[in-house]
């Protein structure tokens, strides 16, 4: 094996808006160095001043330097064909993929991360940080936070591992199948192996135990496998990484209660790395209001922040279509619910009851309205054999779910409620559970309000 061991100093933790100061790259065969590049590199942006002081390059050191456009090419040509070898390799992988795409070369090489690599090797060590590694295993370092210090380092803690039998851990490390090049620095492989392939929904967790993001899954171990398996070069999606230490997760008997208990727990939590969740929002609601005549009206308007609707609608469509229902059938009129283009209903054909007499037939529909909304049941698999879950819409709201024996006859909603864990309604869950219905009506028990 031909490895290319690499340390890079940059202006900042992300590829896709930070340059590279220095590169080192020292091409190891397993026993002694056959090649060498090294150098600055301007990165045609300031260098901060915390950077400036920690690895000691200047703004001025690197003016004169070449761009990574001019040494693209005989770096592309050093790393090519090689295991690509790093100390926390996702972030100098990261920075080189990116920046050698940009000038037009497609680095696709494997990877070897030897803080993992010697998490394997000498499993009891107190720290994996190079500093600290290189102080247990007394690897002298010259030139620390240097690339060329730091690579030359990591090419004899590579050397120390070879010769403590890592050649097993290096051959599983890069099979494809591995997850050990690309999971986060700090996240055991262990608790990615353990996950099952059931529906839940599962929990990343920071280095002080706090939960930073939570998903749902139909399959846990490969959704959560499917986060790191292609590692952008965003601030975000790298901070994220760097931030995974632990993971837990929690078990759904289907899908529907993972994306239930997923909205849930966001809501409950507000985890830092859940701000771009896509999910179908209930954008209009029927609004009651009073006219300066007296008069109850009816209006189907989009959300507003501080105003309460007596119901909600995904879709602007399905909000007409309910508000022409209750016109219909308890003769309100279209003026008056704002589904004829004038508000001004003076002077025109159509004749007014009194605003008492009106008002109570807006009362009986709303009321009506009320009455019929749905109560029904979702039924699905359960966590174990002899088990069925059951997800509870009473009276057009989402009371709860949980657990039932397969063969429990679901007839009395009062007595389902009793056996049902409540959680918290709000429109998102309640249309994906009406969705969910409407889909698989075979799975639907209705009840009568």
């Amino acid at each position: 094996m031909i490895y290319a061991v690499v340390d890079i100093e940059t202006t900042g933790g992300f590829a896709a808006s930070n340059g590279i100061t220095e590169i080192a790259v020292f091409v190891y065969d397993g026993s002694e160095v056959i090649d060498h590049f090294e150098t600055l590199i301007n990165p045609l942006q300031p260098i901060p001043r915390f950077i400036q002081s920690m690895t000691g390059i200047t703004d001025e050191m690197v003016n004169d330097a070449p761009t990574f456009n001019e040494i693209a090419e005989p770096l592309f040509a050093i790393l090519n064909d090689k295991i690509f070898v790093a100390h926390n390799v996702n972030f100098d992988y990261s920075f080189l993929k990116h920046q050698l795409h940009e000038c037009g070369f497609n680095l696709n090489v494997q990877k070897l991360c030897t803080v993992r690599l010697t998490r394997k090797v000498f499993p009891q060590l107190p720290s994996y940080s190079l500093g600290n590694i290189c102080r247990s295993l007394e690897i002298p370092v010259k030139n620390r936070h240097r690339a060329g210090g730091d690579a030359m380092a990591t090419v004899q803690l590579l050397s120390l591992l070879l010769l403590n039998n890592a050649q097993p851990y290096i051959e599983q490390f890069l099979k494809k199948s591995s997850g050990e090049q690309y999971l986060p620095l700090h996240l055991p492989k262990h608790q990615i192996e353990q996950l099952p392939r059931t529906p839940g929904v599962y929990y990343f967790r920071n280095q002080k135990g706090k939960v930073i993001y939570v998903g749902k899954a139909k399959n846990l171990k490969q959704r959560v496998r499917s986060h790191f398996s292609h590692n952008g070069t965003g601030r975000q999606k790298q901070e994220f990484i760097r931030n995974v230490h632990d993971i837990s997760y929690q078990l759904c008997g289907t899908e529907l209660m993972a994306a239930v208990l997923e909205e849930t727990e966001i809501k409950r939590l507000w985890p830092v790395y859940n701000t771009s969740r896509k999910q179908i929002s209930f954008q209009y609601g029927l609004y009651v209001f009073e006219d300066q005549l007296g008069y109850v009206r009816l209006a189907i308007e989009k959300k507003r922040k501080h105003l309460h609707p007596i119901h909600t609608f995904g879709l602007l469509w399905e909000g007409y279509r309910m508000l022409w229902n209750l016109i219909e059938r308890h003769r309100l009129s279209p003026r008056l619910c704002f589904v004829e283009k004038t508000n001004d209903f003076q002077n025109k054909e159509e004749k007014f009851d009194t605003p008492d007499v009106y008002n109570r037939r807006v009362e009986k529909a709303l009321q009506t309205m009320h009455d019929e909304l749905p109560s029904f049941a979702v039924l699905g698999k359960g966590l174990e054999d002899g088990q069925q879950s059951c997800l509870l819409i009473e009276k057009g709201k989402f009371f709860g779910m949980g657990y039932l024996p397969e063969k429990m006859k679901i007839d009395h909603i009062k007595t389902l409620k009793k056996r049902l864990t409540p959680y918290p309604d709000n429109d998102f869950i309640r249309g994906m559970i009406c969705r969910y219905a409407e889909m698989h009506p075979q799975k639907k028990v209705s009840f009568i309000n």
